[in-house]
């Protein structure tokens, strides 16, 4: 066995595909600064690099470091059980990951920083004993969501504005897209309710049953864009609010199959309806983009 792991296995445990979602938040966050992006391009490259090869990054190794155990009974190929990453090789990525973060947070301003600290303790809460948020679907989903879109949507804005704290437009934004992503978290739930069942994590979907946590993530996706839908409208802001409003029927009306057999259904909702939803993340950001320059 090898004393250190290969290139491809500490790619593979980083698990670049889950980058999108916190990438995506902060892009959102870029373009509601107001800020110019050809001006800012080297800011925005960095926390580019911050919020998903760093930050994402960091929490989907320590996630595999402290599920080692379940994984070499469930997944026993991936990179920590199967040993390509050996020894506790996984909790110095782990380290490694995180101290890399803070240094370019720190670098990126206060706000970053300070944004990049939340980030990472939910991410260790998230995972290691003795929080374990994941173990209860409530507290656990309500961890990734506000740190893949929430504190992504500020820190692409606060870097943009030379590491300021953003305006509070923003922030109401940001704080609403991350509780909605509660909801799509619930999603990814639902085709593993027997096994975690058995572990002892206790889902959405395992503490209310299948048809109760449908109706749960439903609810917690669509309720905060609705008030999003309402505060672009009090900005002065209709076209916005209208196609935001749009797309809230979209997801609606495929949540209504969604809810005819959500088992079947819960990865072709999240697939689809998650789509139209980050969408709308997007809608919005032009939206406060369009009111902060107006007024400054």
């Amino acid at each position: 066995m090898a004393n250190r792991p290969e290139p491809s296995a500490i790619l593979e445990v980083l698990h670049p595909i889950t980058w999108f979602p916190p990438m995506w938040a902060f892009a959102c966050g870029v373009v509601s600064s107001g800020a110019s992006i050809v001006e800012n391009w080297l800011l925005l490259l960095a926390g580019v690099i911050l919020a998903g090869p760093l930050l994402c990054a960091t929490s989907q190794v320590v996630n595999d470091w402290y599920d080692r155990d379940v994984d070499a009974i469930n997944e026993p190929n991936r990179p920590i059980p199967s040993g390509r990453i050996p020894g506790n090789w996984g909790f110095k990525l782990s380290i490694i990951w995180t101290l890399m973060s803070l240094l370019l947070a720190l670098v990126l301003g206060p706000w970053v920083f300070g944004a990049t600290v939340v980030g990472l303790a939910l991410a260790w809460a998230y995972s290691a004993p003795p929080l374990r948020l994941k173990q209860n679907g409530w507290f656990g989903n309500a961890a990734v969501g506000f740190s893949y879109e929430s504190l992504a949507w500020i820190t692409g804005a606060a870097v943009m504005i030379g590491g300021a704290m953003p305006d509070w437009r923003i922030l109401a934004l940001a704080f609403l897209y991350g509780l909605g992503a509660h909801g799509i978290m619930t999603l990814n739930d639902f085709k593993a309710i027997e096994g975690d069942q058995q572990m002892g994590v206790r889902t959405l979907p395992v503490q209310l049953g299948v048809r109760g946590a449908a109706w749960a993530a439903c609810i917690v996706m669509i309720v905060p864009q609705l008030v999003v839908v309402g505060l672009l409208f009090s900005w002065m802001q209709p076209v916005h609010a209208a196609a935001v409003a749009a797309l809230v029927m979209v997801q609606i009306t495929l949540m209504f199959r969604f809810l005819e057999d959500p088992i079947a259904r819960a990865t072709w909702l999240s697939a689809l309806g998650v789509t139209v939803y980050v969408s709308g993340m997007m809608v919005s950001a032009f939206a406060a983009r369009a009111v902060i320059t107006a007024v400054s």
